[in-house]
């Protein structure tokens, strides 16, 4: 294929924000977990596909295949949409109870 670039499971993009290894990332509407830290207008390696240990709200109750959201403000997953504002970035494979720090998450990629 003429047109073919990568696979897209990790995409390069230049930093808005500081980021750190493990670090989940929003840029418009491609979400992904950093792959190593960054500053500000460094290149940074987001990984967009898998399942990832992610810190939640931990007042959220999650169960296995609910979607979850990002508050990107508070930099945790939610299920709370917060009416559009928080990005839908996968589900969760782990059950998640009130109150608990992290779930498992299956990014959509």
């Amino acid at each position: 294929m003429k047109n073919y670039v990568q696979k897209g499971e990790n995409i390069t993009v230049t930093a808005a924000a500081a980021a750190s290894s493990g670090d989940g990332v929003l840029m418009g509407s491609l979400f992904g977990i950093a792959a190593g830290d960054a500053a500000i207008g460094e290149d940074l390696d987001l990984v967009t596909v898998g399942v990832f240990s992610m810190p939640k709200v931990s007042t959220d109750v999650m169960t296995v295949g609910a979607p979850v959201y990002w508050d990107d403000s508070a930099g945790l997953v939610t299920t709370d949409d917060d009416t559009g504002s928080n990005a839908e970035i996968g589900l969760a494979v782990t059950a998640a109870a009130n109150p608990s720090g992290t779930v498992n998450v299956r990014l959509h990629g």
